[in-house]
């Protein structure tokens, strides 16, 4: 009888339920079980940065569980994920069965081969079966990987963590190499967005009627555009914005000339395009569209689909590849045919080149491992599971159908006094792959459209839409995650834990949906930035990950890796401890004190902001920080919506006068808001008729004017 080991429980039932009928018994070790203690640095300067392991707390009964084991089966199969992550788990388990002789910064492996690797991307029989047939040993350039980014975080964290509880006098704040470079991109979007002049500006329409109604853009003003492009130079690249030459005082003129102007259609262009799915899912672009789609956290959605792949139902969730197996694109062409009809399906499999520069090992694109879509009847997923799940099954299933066919029309037209309005239209002549990814899209622009050059247009309607230049946006998880991977910095695994890392210390901070640095979050990210230049930017960043890589490809010496690194590092800190500048980071407001009249002041703690008096320990007042929601009131009492946080972190809106009024809802949409205000200047233009004229109508004109 053999032993498989794996890290989860749900995991070892999968196996249990595909290899009920062979001689197997499966364990789970419940997440790592070996790893640096948290109360030291364990990190031996003097010996090559030795990391000192030891078994993790609560996990001693596990280790004494493998050990018996071991001794009770010939065989033991090491099955944990196939990432540098379940390496180091394998790894660290092989070293308490006694399989491993360490011999820093290599070890060896020991016994008469009793022990096994197998490595796999799904969880079905028949990848089961294939590992079984094929074992390996330890990958051990993995191993080292995974090592030296744990190295060199904890040399980060534990060296840089007191120096920040020494300048601000907080002993849980925490400084990481990653987290801090994800902090800046928010800090310096936010220093980007205090910067940029707004600058008014008007966007005109007019709603013409040309047999069906017509809505179109002012493009051009006797010839010259109306619209500008910009650009700006920011920390993380350049952002563009446009504006138009049209002002409010410019706006009102032209509506003044255009309401007794004619019309005439003057140029239509059509032209008809493919239009190709995207490829399927990685880590991030799954992360990015489940945040946009369906609004799941980062840390939500890989939660979600680590237990979609340990239940069997997607291959493994964290990959920078977009390769396909064959095995899947000629199922998935014959589930097409019958699902959907012959002509969805394509002739030749569509493959993806992988563009990414940081991709790892040579896994597959995350995709449905069976091409059952209603799987939730058989495998009872909650609604969250099964939305993700159907969106990685039709992304997947999407790459192999046909392009769709979409002609677009534009319509240009043109005043007598020579303004230029723009219209277009988009029809789906062929929904190809939009029938699974946007059915919606392709219901919306199902219709045909019909104009030629000379028709006369009446105008019914001028519109003035007063609007201001954009800021860059800030940043939200689906685009901080974009940002991080395009600049290199992180890897699959690691998005997830750093965005919430940030927001549970209270770095920064989420305002609808999107992020905000904190007082605490600017301070930090700005003395750090400031004292370590080089080890929180961007372009270093990215080549220590690409050093790591190389490292995983055996191209690389950990040692000389972590030498080169900490040479520098250590002297720039030597430095900085000199420095014994204290910073500020309490917020001052208008409130008084309720006791005793001083202002008061936002402080931080482990738990987030909180009101203090500035008499501080002589009056030891204080009182909960709350944040409101503009716009909204209580449905109840009238008072204001406040962010609100349960005990299990999940955020929803409640009154202000809690417990008083013990009003409270999940979603923003069940708190009442006031009407928006209507920032349109719209013109009704009435059709001119001849009309007799009277002292009474003289009377009601010169009152309209």
């Amino acid at each position: 009888m053999a032993l498989i080991i794996v890290e989860s429980p749900t995991k070892a039932r999968t196996f249990n339920r595909i290899l009920k009928d062979q001689d197997f018994f499966v364990y789970a070790t419940m997440g790592h079980i070996r790893d640096l203690p948290g109360k030291t640095m364990s990190i031996d300067y003097t010996h090559q940065f030795k990391p000192d392991y030891e078994i993790m707390k609560n996990k001693e009964k596990v280790v004494a569980k493998l050990r018996e084991l071991v001794k009770e089966h010939d065989q033991i199969y090491l099955a944990t994920d196939p990432d540098r992550e379940g390496e180091s788990i394998s790894y660290h388990v092989a070293y308490i069965l006694g399989f491993i002789k360490e011999e820093w910064p290599d070890f060896n492996l020991l016994g008469d081969g009793k022990l096994k690797r197998i490595v796999f991307h799904e969880i079905t029989a028949h990848a089961l079966q294939e590992a079984l047939e094929h074992p390996a040993t330890l990958r051990t350039e993995l191993v080292k990987a995974q090592q030296a980014r744990r190295i060199l975080d904890r040399i980060v964290g534990y060296e840089l963590s007191p120096l920040l509880w020494k300048k601000m006098g907080k002993n849980w704040l925490s400084a990481g190499r990653v987290q801090t470079v994800a902090l800046r991109l928010v800090v310096e979007r936010e220093k980007e967005i205090r910067a940029f002049s707004l600058e008014p500006y008007c966007q005109l329409y007019g709603n013409f009627i040309a047999g069906e109604p017509l809505r179109a853009k002012l493009i051009k003003l006797q010839d010259e555009p109306v619209e500008q492009s910009f650009k700006l130079s920011l920390f993380a690249g350049e952002y563009t914005y446009t504006k138009t030459i049209i002002s409010p005082e410019k706006a009102l003129e032209i509506q003044k000339e255009e309401v007794s102007d004619t019309f005439e259609i003057t140029n239509v262009r059509e032209d008809i395009s493919s239009r190709f799915p995207p490829p399927p899912y990685t880590t991030s672009l799954l992360q990015q569209d489940a945040f946009i789609r369906h609004g799941f956290s980062s840390k939500m959605t890989m939660r979600l689909a680590q237990d979609l792949y340990e239940r069997g139902l997607i291959t493994y969730h964290r990959t920078d590849s977009f390769n396909l197996s064959t095995q899947f694109v000629f199922k998935a062409k014959d589930y097409i045919k019958t699902a959907y009809g012959e002509e969805y399906a394509l002739e030749k499999p569509r493959g993806y080149k992988t563009k990414s520069k940081m991709a790892q090992e040579a896994h597959e694109a995350i995709r449905p491992t069976k091409l059952e879509q209603n799987v939730d009847k058989l495998e009872k997923l909650n609604l969250n599971q099964k939305r993700l799940y159907d969106l990685i099954f039709n992304r997947a299933v999407a790459t192999q159908m046909k392009e769709a066919s979409i002609k677009t029309t534009k319509v240009e037209i043109t005043s007598k006094k020579q303004y230029t309005y723009e219209s277009e239209y988009q029809q789906v002549l062929f929904d190809g792959f939009l029938r699974v990814a946007q059915p919606d899209f392709a219901a919306k622009h199902s219709a045909a459209v019909s104009f030629k050059v000379g028709d006369p247009v009446s105008l019914s309607e001028f519109e003035i839409q007063e609007l201001s230049t954009k800021a860059p946006p800030r940043y939200n998880e689906a685009s901080l995650i974009k940002i991080l991977e395009e600049k290199g910095i992180g890897r699959p695994s690691t998005y997830a834990p750093i965005i919430s890392l940030v927001q549970e210390k209270n770095y920064i901070e989420k305002q609808n949906r999107y992020f905000s640095p904190t007082k605490l979050g600017e301070s930090i990210s700005e003395y750090l930035s400031q004292s370590f230049p080089q080890l929180f930017n961007l372009d270093f960043t990215a080549q220590m990950e690409e050093s790591m890589d190389l490292i995983a490809e055996g191209k690389n010496n950990i040692v000389a890796f972590l030498t080169d690194f900490y040479k520098p590092f250590q002297e720039e800190l030597i430095v900085q401890k000199k420095d014994t500048k204290v910073i500020d980071v309490e917020e001052e407001v208008s409130e008084p004190c309720d006791k005793c009249g001083a202002p008061l002041v936002v402080r931080f703690s482990r738990f987030g902001k909180f009101y203090a008096c500035s008499k501080y320990p002589e009056c030891k007042n204080t009182k909960p920080f709350l944040q409101f929601v503009n716009n909204y009131t209580c449905p109840k009492c009238g008072g204001k919506i406040a962010v609100r946080y349960s005990k299990s972190k999940k955020r929803f809106y409640g009154c202000e006068k809690w417990p008083k009024c013990d009003f409270s809802a999940w979603a923003l949409k069940d708190a009442k808001a006031p009407e928006k205000k209507q920032t349109r200047n719209v013109v009704e233009v009435k059709p001119k008729t001849k009309k007799k004229v009277t002292k009474k109508n003289v009377k009601e004109d010169r009152s309209q004017e």
